[in-house]
């Protein structure tokens, strides 16, 4: 699964929070700063704990910084042991 996340996601501890709440899900993945001030996330697990996993996201208390989510849907490449942040 590959979400863009756009609104004010920079600067106000959407990576880390992410990466808490991903903590609690059987999910592997990366979520990052992108130049033009979105956020990315690439997660990778079962299709109903993603959705889970999205969900529990914006109920983290992110809802109000996120504009817009774009979610794209890919086959897995199994290439992430962990979930973690990159920049």
């Amino acid at each position: 699964m590959l979400v863009h996340y756009s609104g004010r996601v920079q600067g106000v501890g959407f990576r880390y929070q992410t990466r808490k709440v991903a903590a609690e899900f059987e999910v592997t993945g990366v979520v990052r700063n992108l130049p033009d001030g979105r956020v990315e996330l690439v997660a990778e697990g079962d299709e109903r704990e993603l959705n889970d996993f999205r969900e529990a996201i914006r109920q983290s208390g992110l809802n109000g910084f996120i504009r817009n989510e774009v979610v794209t849907w890919a086959e897995a490449r199994g290439e992430f042991r962990g979930f973690g942040i990159t920049s």
